[in-house]
């Protein structure tokens, strides 16, 4: 479906029609200045300033809040030598779930040491205000192989069809990511509808490009410790191994430099992924839904990405109000879990969340599926 609005072409792939707030939102980002092409994806929703869920492109003109704030938002998995039996008594899921708190921290870490599995030298290099810096040295440390909260998470899963043991990991670039956000909104041209510009050629618009891409290898780095971490832990505790051969990973929040024909264009994803031929991708679903490892498809039309999970169906605040602890505890029957933190967690029940099914139906022509994965065990922060 195309729509035209000014210069910018509108492209959808939902689920359900836009509500009118979500539609206002698109079309204040379609009368920006320089933006070509928005792709809307079948999660997205609204949010502040730009919608998740959405691919923007622009030929000169960077948007740092149609990237969000957690740059560098995204995902890895890792598979094991070991089936979803590893996980059938309750004593080995509890000790797990008890040794996750401390192998990977929700805020940070007690000791200020880079863990193993980070990249030292993606993780010193010099941020481009000294401020950040501050923020870079007192909490990128800290912080590096710890989750983080909201929706972010450590999940075991088992892929549907040959029961092989997988761990997936969603989690972003903490407090550095936010502070680089907020630093290069403030250097910004701030338009008509509240949305910050950057020029790309002008020195600003240089040194937000490589902070942001401090952040992406910053929460890449992060990933990759908390799946070492974790892998050490199941290691250590069941005597199974991780498969370093089967790593993939991909980030949601980030703008890249892509030829599309003859033209170079400026491609902001928010809560979506790159999807080019042949590219892997990982797209999960709900707490306690089924997860997909996807191969794209690399449909120009939608700016070559796909959806970054299922895209949430409720606000965190509707949520609250509508879903007790005890329905969460009910829709998550079968995956181990911290019920003591049910109450806490109820904003990201399953039910909060859209159909991750229905979702992928509505992007089957932007990427292939290569592996259906059911939970079973889901590790959140609160």
């Amino acid at each position: 479906m195309t729509a035209g609005r000014r210069d910018a072409d509108i492209r959808t792939w939902l689920t359900n029609p836009m509500s009118s707030d979500m539609k206002r939102a698109i079309d204040r980002l379609a009368r920006l200045d320089d933006v070509t092409t928005i792709a809307v994806m079948p999660d997205a929703h609204l949010a502040h300033d730009v919608c998740i869920g959405t691919v923007t492109a622009t030929t000169r003109t960077l948007l740092p809040q149609a990237v969000g704030s957690d740059i560098g938002c995204g995902m890895a998995a890792i598979a094991f030598d070991a089936t979803s039996e590893v996980l059938a008594e309750e004593p080995v899921a509890r000790s797990l779930l008890e040794g996750l708190a401390t192998s990977v921290p929700i805020r940070k870490h007690a000791a200020a040491t880079i863990p193993r599995g980070g990249n030292p030298a993606e993780c010193v290099r010099t941020l481009s205000d000294p401020r950040l810096d501050t923020i870079r040295r007192r909490d990128g440390r800290v912080q590096l192989g710890t989750l983080g909260r909201g929706n972010h998470f450590l999940e075991l899963q088992a892929d549907v069809v040959d029961d092989r043991l997988w761990l997936m990991v969603h989690s972003g670039s903490r407090a550095i990511g936010s502070a680089v956000h907020r630093h290069h909104l403030e250097r910004g041209e701030r338009q008509s509808g509240g949305l910050v510009t950057l020029d790309a050629e002008s020195d600003r618009g240089r040194a937000y490009l490589a902070d942001a891409e401090w952040a992406i290898a910053y929460a890449d780095a992060s990933r990759r410790a908390m799946v070492e971490a974790a892998s050490r832990l199941l290691f250590e505790r069941t005597g199974i191994r991780s498969d370093p051969s089967t790593l993939r990973t991909c980030h949601h929040n980030h703008v890249a430099r892509e030829r599309y024909g003859d033209s170079w264009l400026w491609v902001h994803r928010k809560g979506a992924i790159a999807a080019s031929s042949g590219e892997v991708g990982i797209i999960p679903g709900s707490m306690g839904s089924m997860s997909y490892h996807v191969v794209g498809r690399g449909v120009d039309a939608a700016l070559r990405s796909s959806s970054h999970g299922a895209g949430r169906a409720m606000s965190r605040e509707q949520a609250r109000r509508r879903i007790s602890g005890r329905e969460l505890v009910g829709e998550m029957r079968g995956v181990w879990f911290d019920e003591s933190k049910a109450s806490a967690l109820r904003d990201e029940a399953p039910s909060a969340y859209r159909n991750i099914g229905a979702v992928m139906r509505a992007q089957r022509k932007l990427t292939r599926i290569e592996r259906r994965l059911r939970p079973l065990l889901s590790y959140k922060g609160v």
